[in-house]
């Protein structure tokens, strides 16, 4: 019985480590993040600056716990946003900007693609609500 007793505590304490590992982090109220260039429809070069735009939330670096911050990830060609409770995967299409940058000139094959910017807390996850800007299309030449 105490055996019993003792694995039930501890398989209770791992499901709400487990739990609290995958809580989101709550969205500031009003907080928005915007794509500031280049416009939508915009004719570009293969290789673009890209200016980020935040509204009533903050930029940290990844990992900084500060509350109300976060940190840019540049969605390019992505049909589906990342799913709620991982982390904003890192790959050719989702582009990770952990040091709160606000720009980034970025290099694309010719051909029309989309961009969008959703924004990741500490440890790369979304937030809940997700924040995330109107989706963009480029014209690479």
């Amino acid at each position: 019985m105490k055996s019993f007793m003792s694995r039930a505590a501890l398989a209770g304490l791992l499901l709400g480590a487990s739990m609290l590992a995958s809580a989101a982090t709550p969205a500031p109220k009003g907080a928005e993040v915007f794509i500031v260039s280049p416009e939508d429809g915009a004719t570009v070069g293969q290789e673009f600056k890209v200016k980020f735009g935040v509204k009533n939330i903050a930029l940290a670096p990844a990992g900084d716990v500060t509350k109300n911050t976060g940190h840019h990830h540049l969605l390019i060609d992505v049909d589906k946003l990342p799913a709620a409770g991982a982390p904003i995967p890192t790959d050719a299409n989702h582009m990770h900007f952990g040091k709160a940058q606000t720009e980034a000139t970025i290099k694309l094959a010719p051909g029309k693609h989309t961009l969008q910017l959703i924004l990741g807390d500490s440890g790369h996850m979304p937030f809940d609500p997700t924040i995330v800007s109107e989706k963009i299309t480029v014209n690479v030449k």
